[in-house]
Order: C-alpha cells, then sequence, then structure tokens
C-alpha cells in the first residue's frame, strides 16, 4: 500500500514538472516595447533638469496659495476617492495572492439511515458520524494563476499612480483658479478706477458744454462710456463669486469667501526646465497608469491563453467515520485519500476563444491609449513651454502700449479744452483703447502665470 502511494504522488510529480516545462511557452513575459521618442516635445531640449522633480512649494510662492493647496490635498473628495480605490485594488492584489494557497474545509455529520423491509416498513436505523477535512489545490501549471496576481499588481499601482495624476491635477486646479480669480479681482479694479476717470470726465464735459467748447453730444458720449463701464462691474462680480465657489469646492468646503493677494504681486517662477521626455514615464502619473494598464491587459491575455490548457487540481481528503461514537475515533474509522485530476476543455461554446480575443482587444486598445497619453503630454509641455516664452516675448510691447495709450488720453483731454480740431470722440477712442489694453495686460499676466502651471503639471508636478 505504501509502494503505491509513494509510486502515485512520484506521477503526480513528474507531471507537474513535465506541465510547469510546458506552460513557460504559454505564459509570456511582459516587455514594454512601447518607446518615448526623443522628438516628443517641439521645443528645444537643454539639460536633464526638470522642473516635476521640485516641491509645489517651489514652484506657487505664494504663501497664501500654499496653504490652499495644503488643504485641498487633505480634503479634496477626488482624492479622497482616488485612495478609496487603492484599497479596492489592495484588496484584489491580496486575494490573486492567496490563490496559490490550498483551500481547506472540515465537515461534520451524523444522520440515521432506515431500509425497507420486505412489507415496505421500516427497519432498525443505521447512525454514521462523519468527521473529515478536505483540501484542494490547483497546480499553477500553465501560469494563470501568476498572471492573474501579475495583472492585479499592475492595477494597484495603476490605482496609486491615478491617486498622484488627481493630486497634480488638483495642485493645477488650485493654483489656476486662484490666479484667475485675482484676475477677476484686477479686472474689477481697473473698472472702478475707470469709473472714477469716466465721472469725472462727464463733470468736465458739462463745464465745457456751458462754456460753448463742446456740444451736448460730447456729454451723452461720455455718460455713455460711464454707463458702459459700470454695466461690466455685475459681470466681474458674478465670476469673482464663481471662482471662488470653485475653488471651495475644490478645497472641499462649502461655497464661501477665498483669501488671496492681488495679481501683480504674485511672483512667476522663470526658471522653466523640461527636461527630456523619457522622464515622463517616471513623472507624470497619467503615463504611468497607462503603462501599467498596458501590463495588466498584457497579463490577462496569458491568463485568457492559459484557459486553453488543462488545469491540474490535486485533491486530499482525510477524517473519522464510523456507526458508534464509542470508537469514532480508533484507527479502524479513520480514512484518507489523494486524488490529482486533470480538467482539459474540448467544447466550451466557444468561451475560451472569446475570452482570449477581449484580452487582445483590450491590450490592443491599451497600447493605442499610451501612445494617446504619451502624445498628449508633448503637446501639453510645447504648448505651455511656447504660451509663456510668447507672453514674455510681447512684455516691453505691451508695456509701451500702456504708457503711449496713458498719454494719448492725457493729450486728447488737454487739447479738447483749448483747440477746436480736437472732439470728444478722440478722448472717448483713447480711453476705450487704454481700458482694452489695461485688460490685456491683466491676460497677459495670468496667461504667464497658467503657462506655468500648465507645464507644471504637463511635465508631472505636484506630488512632492
Amino acid at each position: 500500500m505504501r509502494f503505491w502511494y509513494n509510486k502515485y504522488l512520484s506521477l503526480i510529480i513528474v507531471a507537474i514538472v513535465m506541465a510547469t516545462i510546458i506552460g513557460c511557452k504559454v505564459n509570456k513575459p511582459y516587455v514594454n516595447r512601447e518607446r518615448i521618442p526623443d522628438s516628443l516635445f517641439r521645443n528645444p531640449i537643454g539639460d536633464s533638469v526638470n522642473m516635476a522633480s521640485l516641491s509645489w512649494k517651489e514652484i506657487f510662492q505664494d504663501t497664501i496659495l500654499q496653504n490652499l493647496i495644503s488643504e485641498g490635498i487633505q480634503s479634496n473628495l477626488d482624492l479622497k476617492t482616488a485612495i478609496v480605490n487603492i484599497k479596492s485594488a489592495e484588496a484584489n492584489f491580496d486575494q490573486s495572492k492567496l490563490a496559490f494557497i490550498p483551500t481547506a474545509t472540515i465537515d461534520a455529520s451524523a444522520g440515521a439511515y432506515h431500509k425497507l423491509t420486505n412489507a415496505n416498513t421500516q427497519g432498525s436505523a443505521t447512525r454514521i458520524y462523519q468527521l473529515y477535512g478536505l483540501t484542494s489545490w490547483q497546480v499553477d501549471i500553465w501560469g494563470k494563476l501568476s498572471s492573474t496576481k501579475k495583472s492585479m499588481l499592475a492595477t494597484l499601482l495603476a490605482s496609486d499612480a491615478n491617486r498622484q495624476a488627481v493630486q497634480t491635477q488638483i495642485v493645477a486646479d488650485i493654483a489656476a483658479a486662484y490666479f484667475q480669480l485675482m484676475a477677476y479681482d484686477a479686472q474689477l479694479n481697473i473698472a472702478q478706477q475707470s469709473l472714477t476717470r469716466y465721472a469725472l470726465d462727464t463733470t468736465t464735459m458739462r463745464k465745457l458744454k456751458d462754456a460753448d467748447v463742446v456740444t451736448g453730444a460730447a456729454v451723452v458720449q461720455s455718460a455713455a462710456n460711464y454707463y458702459s463701464v459700470l454695466a461690466t462691474v455685475p459681470d466681474i462680480k458674478n465670476n469673482i463669486r464663481q471662482s471662488e465657489n470653485t475653488i471651495s469646492l475644490l478645497l472641499g468646503r462649502s461655497p464661501g469667501p477665498i483669501a488671496r493677494d492681488s495679481l501683480f504681486n504674485e511672483p512667476i517662477y522663470e526658471t522653466l526646465k523640461i527636461g527630456v521626455p523619457t522622464q515622463l514615464l517616471a513623472n507624470r502619473p497619467d503615463v504611468k497608469q497607462a503603462e501599467y494598464q498596458l501590463r495588466s491587459y498584457f497579463e490577462l491575455t496569458n491568463v485568457a491563453r492559459a484557459y486553453f490548457y488543462p488545469a491540474l487540481t490535486i485533491t486530499g481528503e482525510a477524517g473519522f467515520y464510523g456507526t458508534k461514537l464509542n470508537n469514532f475515533f480508533s484507527t479502524t474509522s479513520f480514512f484518507s485519500n489523494l486524488v490529482a485530476g486533470l480538467t482539459q476543455p474540448i467544447f466550451n461554446n466557444g468561451l475560451n476563444k472569446q475570452r482570449l480575443k477581449i484580452a487582445e482587444a483590450n491590450y490592443e486598445a491599451a497600447k493605442y491609449n499610451y501612445q494617446k497619453v504619451l502624445l498628449t503630454a508633448g503637446e501639453e509641455v510645447s504648448n505651455a513651454l511656447y504660451q509663456f516664452n510668447m507672453v514674455e516675448e510681447k512684455k516691453p510691447s505691451r508695456t509701451a502700449q500702456i504708457a503711449n495709450l496713458q498719454k494719448a488720453v492725457h493729450f486728447t483731454k488737454e487739447l479738447l479744452k483749448y483747440t477746436s480740431t480736437t472732439n470728444f470722440t478722440d478722448v472717448l477712442t483713447s480711453e476705450q483703447n487704454l481700458l482694452t489694453a489695461q485688460h490685456s495686460s491683466i491676460t497677459d499676466k495670468l496667461q504667464q502665470l497658467q503657462a506655468v502651471v500648465n507645464l507644471y503639471a504637463a511635465l508631472g508636478g505636484g506630488t512632492k
């Protein structure tokens, strides 16, 4: 009996070893063949220094903004959701590791069975007592369990990368909304200054009319100019209120006022370093997430391929079986067995083929998604850096434009008082041009601040 048991166990071991050798051909190793092109950034590449490696506190030096970002990282609901999703992915990964461990159950039962006599009456009862343990182990000969574990690990890493991507976006969104809010404040300030100036202009025009220097048309034109600016104030205030509410939502708090500084007091981080494109895989969370998703789907193709091969399951059972309790635990009541079984799919309604086709299609879609994420990253880096440089390029022109328009307003007003060749239309035009230039100056500063935000986020900054 012992010889038969050892022989049977040896055959099982040999079968496992041979199947494992064959299974190595079924389970393919993952290799990321998607390369990051050196030309991904349209801008010239300098050295390997990358501003994404810096803390967001080094990029955004406004202490008020720093406090808002810190609050957002602690309280933002999207970020909390992303952290909870990591726990779900961890549970799936832990379960995939436990799949390598044999299952075990214990069963205890007792019953009475009656036999029928020839007269269809019940005879004496036979009592049966059972207590046994059952264990089952699926041998991972084709790598199905190991590929599943690798897929779950990649999914877990993708979840963590998603958490980092959410944080990067939160940092960028809070900073962008903060700068936009200050821009609206600057617009409101210019509007209020203009109202004061236009109200004075209207008073001046009335006096000039009384002196027969200008006509009544100049007075009503001046008043119309005043009311034109006054009508923009409610819209600006509405934009301010909505921006405050947007930031409040990002901070995970109820709508309310937001502390801030002045736009033109805001420092601009000007040491822009984009490094090399290959650093995106290490720094940019959504690129890492797309790569982990690609790896996960690749491992699922291995899992789907393993379903075409027989599954080897080893089952062991041991316990006690008897009809009396007084000698239930004696050696004569003990029983045990060890069974190894191969289950080979022959006809499964095309389920295995369907599973493999779906897995391969998902893997191919993941490749395209990975390529798109890379191209999007390259586009965002290129656009942000170019935007910053273009705003920097037009700074001198904008400054000169505003200075000359301020002189034009002053000169036309003075000429209106003392010459007949100047009318109020000239004054009105110069004032409107100045107001437009001042708003453009606000937009320039906002664009440059947002370019820094966009570039920092595009490179993957904000997680440190």
